[in-house]
């Protein structure tokens, strides 16, 4: 029985053509694929799915929200991340969210069926040079406010308007701003921003 996949990506093109190529075999059908990730848990109970592919990027949710959500409503659920941006911070919230394939967007389509039908058997691929580089980045320090209040930041709006934006005083938002800082062994800011970022964080 071939494995029933949903895929979801946020380019037409590359989503129609992936959805061709991974069914040449006869032993994988997309049964659908959708340009956001908001759609997808309603698409895999829909067609009673065996797996879901996924990209990072997506309008609605991200590939790894939606890898969180499958993870909340449907533990165990089978799980392939693809990505052009393989920030560690992005690997770790993947891998707590029970995700067992993670590729970049350089593999070949001969590459990801096989990693679908490893995955969808119950096993795991996680590119060891990626591996490396979430070990050596280590683990995220920052809390999830920390987090959303540095996201807020990144477009270098002031303090007032964060706190507003997040229903927060400008206290809150300041002392929480400063513990990212030494957290983060940066010196303000916008260091602290650009850090969290490089490292997929936020």
């Amino acid at each position: 029985m071939a494995i029933k996949v949903v895929l979801a990506a946020d380019e037409a093109l590359t989503r129609e053509a992936l959805a061709e190529l991974l069914q040449l075999p006869g032993d994988i059908e997309v049964v659908a694929h959708t340009g956001r990730g908001d759609r997808v848990l309603g698409l895999v109970n829909g067609h009673q799915a065996g797996l879901a592919l996924l990209d990072v990027h997506m309008p609605g949710r991200n590939g790894i929200e939606v890898a969180e959500q499958l993870n909340r409503q449907r533990p165990g659920f089978p799980v392939v991340i693809l990505t052009c941006d393989a920030r560690p911070g992005y690997l770790q919230r993947a891998f707590k969210a029970g995700v067992r394939g993670i590729l970049t967007k350089e593999t070949s389509i001969r590459e990801l069926s096989r990693v679908i039908r490893e995955v969808h058997a119950g096993g795991r691929h996680i590119p060891a040079e990626l591996v490396t580089e979430m070990l050596a980045v280590g683990e995220n320090p920052l809390t999830a406010r920390e987090a959303e209040i540095l996201k807020a930041a990144e477009d270098g709006r002031p303090l007032s308007a964060i706190a507003s934006q997040l229903h927060l005083s400008p206290g809150t938002v300041r002392n929480h701003i400063h513990s990212a800082i030494h957290k983060l062994k940066v010196g303000n800011r916008i260091s602290a921003v650009h850090a969290a970022s490089r490292a997929g964080w936020i």
